[in-house]
């Protein structure tokens, strides 16, 4: 999946005649956004140490073998907007007993969408997307660009163009998050 991400970002990049600095996500803007919901979702209880839990259920690459999904609203910058937040366990093979006793160490990244402000991304339902690693800072690419913002946004694999084939609202798991 990772090559298939970092060649449809290539392409677009290239057809685009841009450069990794000037892709749509991943800016320095993009991850002090991030920060901030990161903050949100500690003091909510959604992520860090104290995070609520839920019964994980089976999950898919790319996003992890074992999944915890938590829907919720969240004020961020003075703006309030729908929160998921999934959890992605692993390795694979990874039992649900397992994450359960021991969650913390099978936890391999945090992925978030956050309903933005309209016109943030209106292509794509105003997302935010970001994945997180465990404690909170931001993954990265093979490239080396930060998995925030418009995540892939024009390219062929990614976060934007997998769940564009979820529908209008973009999500997979629920079809109460409507705009």
């Amino acid at each position: 999946m990772k090559t298939t991400i970092r060649a449809g970002l290539a392409l677009v990049l290239l057809s685009t005649g841009a450069s990794a600095q000037d892709a749509p996500f991943g800016t320095d803007k993009d991850a002090e956004y991030a920060a901030l919901l990161w903050e949100v979702m500690e003091e909510t209880n959604l992520a860090g140490e104290d995070m609520l839990r839920s019964f994980p259920y089976e999950g898919l690459a790319p996003h992890g073998m074992m999944l915890e999904t938590l829907y919720s609203a969240a004020t961020v910058d003075g703006h309030t907007g729908d929160l998921i937040v999934k959890r992605n366990y692993g390795p694979e093979g990874v039992s649900t007993d397992a994450v359960l006793a021991d969650p913390g160490k099978h936890l391999g990244a945090v992925t978030v969408m956050f309903r933005r402000e309209d016109g943030f991304d209106p292509d794509n339902q105003d997302w935010f997307w970001v994945k997180y690693l465990p404690d909170g800072s931001l993954d990265k690419n093979p490239k080396g660009m930060r998995l925030a913002g418009k995540v892939a946004k024009g390219a062929d694999a990614g976060c934007i163009a997998c769940h564009t084939g979820a529908g209008e609202d973009m999500v997979f798991t629920t079809d109460h998050v409507t705009k």
